[in-house]
């Protein structure tokens, strides 16, 4: 992940690096969020692999997130943009949001898709930065990595 070098608009603190595990695990914590491996080992493969990550810290204590991942070249996905309800409305989120369209002017090629699944009621923050909703006959798909979707998903007789 290139740069960790900070910037700071006072009171914060903004690092460009991936999230630790414990922090990760805090804020997602903070947001409600378990969609999460239990295995840190894996989270921290994960967080690893980011291509871009911001982390805001006031007085030691993070308060913010935001990843980029994907294939750093045709395909970019925005992950985990966290901020601690107490510092909501306070315009951390539009810092991390600054970092990360920073990264994306700096490294992504044009025309390269951008993406991500905003939370319930946060769909206004990204339009903001020119997101847009897909197309209604264009629906955005997850799938949480259960081992029951991998028992059914599977080839017969293959087991993990």
């Amino acid at each position: 992940m290139p740069g960790t070098e900070a910037v700071t608009p006072e009171p914060y603190l903004v690092e460009r690096r991936a999230p630790t595990v414990a922090e990760i695990r805090a804020l997602y914590r903070s947001a409600g969020w378990t969609d999460i491996p239990a295995d840190d080992a894996a989270v921290a493969r994960g967080l690893g692999a980011s291509l871009f990550g911001v982390v805001v810290t006031i007085a030691g204590e993070t308060v913010a997130c935001a990843r980029l991942v994907g294939d750093g070249g045709m395909y970019y996905y925005l992950q985990d943009l966290i901020v601690l309800p107490s510092h909501q409305g306070k315009g951390v989120g539009d810092i991390v949001m600054r970092e990360v369209i920073d990264y994306l002017d700096a490294h992504a090629p044009f025309n390269c898709f951008v993406g991500l699944f905003a939370a319930a009621g946060k769909g206004g923050f990204y339009e903001r930065y020119g997101f847009r909703p897909r197309a209604g006959d264009e629906p955005g798909m997850a799938l949480q990595w259960t081992p029951e979707i991998a028992r059914r998903t599977r080839p017969p007789g293959r087991t993990r």
